[in-house]
């Protein structure tokens, strides 16, 4: 399809170009911490992985856009080998965007999922046989779940909001355009219906001419020259019957059969009819009405505002019938100020369901409110504040009035009702984007506890082992003789670490307060100690 008028036809290429600039900018900012490191750490496996991640980063970015997932697991790996607990910062920002793009470019949720579960699976025996620490498997998850499982929701809640705010919108044009068809059909039928009643109405009036001047025309008491001229009369009005009947009468749905007289139904007698069809229908006049007239409408009321107010009142009563059966039907009609307003309200259905057939596509009040437009009025209609329904029409008096302009549609029930559902699922992204790693955090939470047993369980050492420890030992052979963990980190009350000395501390039993306290430097033992608690030596 064309563009619209005045948009610039895109070079070929451009994308393309413009693609590559934003790759190369995103690998510029990404790859910017580890290079820093390269120039700024000390020889050793910190600066080597620092070296390694910066071509690795730039393979990520060039396949973020066709295999988002692999590119979030690349920077995973030098993470991994700069801390086996994701405590690294130099990866944090590429771990952080690359998932945000995953979770941006991705349709299928089970794929990421699957990767998730394998890093944190992975980590468990990373943390326990390479860093010996049972509470590193912690730390990686809450690690993993920070900097790339909530930037992944957020991406992915990016998507969903864009895919059903496109689709919702695009649904509530179609039924808008579709309600405006059915719509400008209603109103055509209406003008049409309106075009009949006008027809019937001046049919009758121009038949009664035509039988009054027949009449004159073999009035003995009239000359010749008369007689000749109101026979040209009868004539004429003859011929603007039919000429009526071809021009007018053909407006007239194929359905509707053409009455052979003008209807002289006053609202009494419809509210009357209705009541013999079962309806419970109860008719009061307001103000200085006075009571219909048998010309069909009231008096002093032009006789489109007079036929809108009796259609007004048929097609609330038969709605009510349709869709409130058994239900208490009250019709107002009152006058003030040159205006005759009409209302229409019914109570809430009485328990019976509606016939068979019923069911309406509204387009009875769009017909409605077009024939009070055309009359110069208006037409509200819709739920009525204690229940039930309400239509209620005000129309001028004054003969000569203007059509009202007619509005645009507004959005229709049902497109509104998917637009509400689209919005609906955003906001229950939205929440799950906000509780599911909520849900993540507390199940790391609950799995410190056993972890935290574990952990002081195999982080025991012995009186006796200790008592044998002696300072000077060579440190290879003090570890064949310590437990397999350590104990998280110093316990409260610890004094500060001696200066160029590494130290490890082992529990003295299970949950206990104090610890056991080795410190080693240049492969040697250089001290050990009871810390925390309330003894130290």
């Amino acid at each position: 399809m064309p563009g619209p008028a005045g948009r610039r036809k895109r070079l070929p290429g451009s994308s393309s170009w413009l693609a590559r600039v934003i790759d190369l900018t995103l690998w510029a900012a990404l790859a910017a911490p580890p290079a820093v490191a390269v120039c700024t750490l000390p020889a050793g496996l910190p600066r080597y992985v620092a070296a390694a991640a910066v071509p690795l980063l730039a393979v990520a970015v060039l396949l973020c856009r066709r295999r988002p997932l692999t590119a979030l697991g690349l920077p995973v790996l030098p993470a991994l080998a700069h801390s086996v607990e994701l405590v690294s910062p130099l990866y944090w920002p590429a771990l952080a965007v690359l998932a945000f793009l995953a979770g941006r470019r991705t349709t299928e949720i089970r794929p990421a999922l699957w990767f998730f579960a394998a890093v944190a699976v992975a980590g468990l025996p990373l943390c326990t046989i390479v860093g010996r620490d049972p509470w590193g498997w912690p730390t990686l998850l809450l690690t993993l779940l920070l900097t790339a499982m909530l930037p992944w929701l957020l991406g992915r809640l990016g998507r969903q909001y864009a895919e059903l705010a496109g689709s919702g919108w695009r649904l509530a044009d179609r039924m808008e355009r579709e309600q405006q068809a059915v719509a400008d059909r209603a109103r055509i039928r209406e003008r049409a219906r309106i075009a009949g009643d006008m027809h019937d109405s001046l049919g009758h009036e121009l038949t009664l001419l035509a039988v009054r001047a027949g009449a004159l025309e073999i009035d003995p008491t009239l000359d010749a020259r008369q007689q000749a001229a109101v026979g040209e009369l009868r004539a004429a009005a003859a011929a603007a019957t039919g000429e009526l009947r071809e021009i007018i009468g053909v407006l007239r749905a194929d359905y509707e059969a053409a009455p052979v007289a003008p209807s002289e139904e006053t609202v009494e007698e419809l509210a009357e009819r209705a009541r013999a069809a079962g309806v419970d229908v109860r008719l009061e006049y307001a103000g200085d009405m006075a009571d219909p007239e048998p010309a069909g409408h009231p008096a002093g009321l032009p006789p489109m505002a007079g036929r809108a107010v009796h259609r007004v009142v048929q097609e609330s009563l038969t709605n009510a019938a349709k869709h409130a059966p058994g239900a208490t039907v009250r019709v107002r009609i009152g006058r003030a100020a040159g205006t005759v307003s009409v209302a229409v309200v019914n109570d809430p259905p009485g328990g019976g369901a509606p016939p068979p057939g019923a069911a309406s596509g509204g387009a009875g009040l769009v017909g409605l409110d077009e024939r009070v437009r055309l009359a110069g009025g208006t037409l509200r209609a819709g739920p009525a504040p204690g229940g039930g329904f309400e239509v209620v029409a005000d129309l001028p008096t004054a003969p000569g009035t203007a059509p009202r302009a007619a509005g645009s549609p507004a959005l229709t029930g049902a497109s509104a009702r998917e637009l509400e559902r689209a919005r609906s699922q955003v906001r229950r992204r939205l929440t799950q984007t906000v509780v599911a790693p909520l849900a993540v955090l507390t199940g790391i939470l609950l799995l410190m506890i056993p972890v935290a047993l574990l952990s002081s369980s195999f982080s025991v050492l012995d009186r006796a082992a200790y008592d044998r420890l002696r300072v000077g030992d060579r440190q290879p052979a003090v570890e064949d003789r310590l437990p397999v963990f350590t104990r998280d980190g110093p316990p409260d009350g610890a004094p500060l670490l001696p200066r160029g000395q590494r130290c490890v501390y082992y529990s003295t039993a299970v949950l206990a307060s104090d610890a056991y306290r080795l410190c080693f430097a240049h492969g040697r033992l250089t001290g050990k100690s009871v810390v925390g608690g309330d003894t130290e030596g």
